[in-house]
């Protein structure tokens, strides 16, 4: 079958969504050549001024004091973060938002010019190849920027919502990688998507408006686990300069501090922590064998293949676990036991060792296990 995009064009862009670490002076020249070169393809005047902020944070707290909402930030408590973006600009010289000058009719056009090139079948086989594969990790890594900057007044639904209302005025930057590698991959990255690149390259998310351009700098640190999920478990697995993190443990959301206070875990804390997800989190660090063996858990089944537990906890469903031994042995002679999760409505071991490798129980036959 005819491949319609380049798989190396596509593993730049997902580099450049990831990438992390300081901005040097050549980013920032880059991109701020890639945010005058969108104002002129767009047949806009190139904005009197550029601000770096420190991360989308601060980027939304402008963007919300541009839309006039400075009232209600500061009922809520936020002088910390508006104090140091007032410093940086005056949210009436900005004017209003370009955005769709600058980043939805560049792309509309690319799309429309790329679909007509290709045709409905082609263009969605296109879409597969490229900005399919970056788009689930990259958009759950912007969501959850948003959800945590709208967190920083979580208790606040009303202005939560705005903040992250303000979120949506940015031009992704990096996070555009979905979008730009299919351009890029399919001959249709000039203009103003060629301008787009060029930040995308260099920057974080930016905020453009008439006579202003807010651009974040990109993250500092950026941890991922194998399939992609944001995972650190000591330290923040995203972090930006001026201090706005998220820690995550395997993609699930924890508060900041949580791995660090489990040094003390015990069956007793595991089991009445309230919280499903923080609980899980809790048994995988503290180890589902550890927990069986200090818990009191009985086997709930027992077969040829091995041993079924079920761990039962309150309010949440059980947690299923299938112990079995390796038939190899070591290098010491010894034969190592591995404790594989499944399904919480397995019935019996065999049952769980067959879903392991994607049968069903009557199909799973080993002539040899290993």
């Amino acid at each position: 079958m005819e491949t319609l995009t380049s798989v190396e064009t596509v593993l730049d862009w997902q580099a450049a969504a990831f990438a992390a670490g300081p901005t040097t002076a050549a980013d920032r020249e880059r991109a701020e050549e890639g945010v005058r070169a969108a104002y002129t393809a767009a047949g806009l005047t190139t904005p009197e001024e550029i601000v770096w902020v420190p991360s989308p944070a601060y980027g939304t707290f402008a963007a919300a004091l541009i839309g006039g909402h400075r009232e209600a930030l500061e009922k809520a408590g936020l002088n910390e973060y508006l104090e140091p973006v007032l410093a940086l600009l005056d949210p009436a010289a900005a004017g209003a938002s370009v955005r769709d000058a600058v980043r939805t009719r560049p792309w509309e056009r690319a799309r429309t010019e790329i679909s007509a090139e290709l045709g409905p079948e082609r263009w969605a086989r296109a879409w597969a190849e490229s900005g399919g594969r970056l788009w689930g990790p990259v958009n759950d890594l912007v969501s959850r920027v948003r959800r945590g900057i709208g967190d920083l007044v979580a208790d606040d639904f009303a202005t939560s919502s705005l903040l992250r209302a303000a979120t949506l005025d940015a031009v992704l930057g990096q996070h555009d990688a979905p979008f730009l590698s299919l351009a890029d991959t399919r001959g249709h990255l000039s203009g103003g998507l060629a301008a787009m690149a060029e930040i995308a390259r260099t920057t974080g998310w930016w905020w453009p408006y008439e006579r202003i351009a807010i651009v974040s700098e990109r993250p500092l640190e950026l941890h991922r686990d194998e399939p992609g999920r944001l995972h650190r478990g000591d330290g923040p697995a995203l972090a930006y300069g001026d201090g706005f993190a998220l820690h995550a443990w395997r993609g699930m959301p924890l508060p900041a501090g949580f791995i660090a206070s489990l040094t003390d875990l015990t069956p007793e804390r595991i089991r009445d922590e309230a919280n499903a997800e923080q609980r899980r989190v809790m048994l995988e660090i503290y180890g589902y064998d550890r927990y069986l063996a200090e818990s009191g858990a009985h086997p709930a089944h027992r077969d040829s293949t091995g041993v079924l537990w079920r761990i039962d906890l309150p309010g949440d469903e059980p947690i299923a676990m299938v112990e079995v031994v390796n038939s190899t042995p070591e290098p010491d002679g010894t034969y190592r036991t591995y404790y594989l999760r499944v399904p919480p409505g397995t019935q019996t071991a065999r049952q769980g060792v067959a879903w392991t490798f994607g049968v069903e129980e009557h199909d799973y036959q080993p002539e040899k296990e290993t």
